[in-house]
């Protein structure tokens, strides 16, 4: 039996939220137009308690109307990518898949990203994404969680990433003293 949550990190979260974040939508303007016709039904105007009650139960319809709009233009990671990055998990490696780090100016979507020591090394499918403005990104939010000694890659070239990849397995480095921050951190700032 499938799970109904996909935990933040894992391969398929972002299309999972968006199947559980447009039925709960339609689930909250269900139950609104319910309360809404029933008032109208029971009283034969819209001039009653009920039509006030349906108008504060469209609220979170509507902030969730705006969570499934964020998570559908949201993109997670290839089947064809997973197939490939999948094999290079380890014990000493801590891998995430869809990651979508959101800030003022950009959007920085990230199909596959690994911790290793100090190393953070991550892959982005979207043409349109700097991979230059996502490390620096990414940089500037671990400084601000008092986070140092990170080193941020985002490769956008899916060979390199591999070769990247493949040189890290090998690598023989310890855990960086803040890698449960780290990992927090990531899961914090992204969607």
């Amino acid at each position: 039996m499938k799970k109904l949550l996909v935990p933040k990190g894992a391969f398929g979260y972002l299309e999972n939220r968006k199947k559980v974040t447009a039925l709960r939508t339609l689930l909250l303007f269900l139950i609104s137009g319910s309360f809404y016709a029933a008032g109208i039904l029971l009283t034969k105007t819209n001039k009653n308690l009920l039509t006030i009650v349906a108008i504060l139960l469209c609220l979170p319809a509507c902030k969730s109307t705006v969570n499934m709009i964020l998570f559908l233009r949201a993109k997670g990671c290839s089947s064809a990518l997973h197939k490939k990055v999948s094999a290079f998990g380890d014990d000493t490696m801590t891998v995430f898949y869809d990651l979508y780090f959101t800030s003022y100016q950009k959007n920085y979507p990230i199909s596959h990203m690994v911790l290793k020591g100090s190393m953070l090394c991550g892959i982005t499918e979207n043409p349109s994404c700097s991979c230059s403005e996502a490390e620096k990104h990414l940089s500037q939010m671990l400084v601000q969680e008092g986070i140092k000694h990170v080193t941020v890659n985002i490769f956008s070239q899916e060979n390199t990433y591999i070769d990247r990849l493949s040189r890290l397995l090998n690598m023989q480095v310890e855990d960086h003293k803040a890698r449960e921050e780290i990992i927090s951190l990531l899961h914090t700032i992204s969607i």
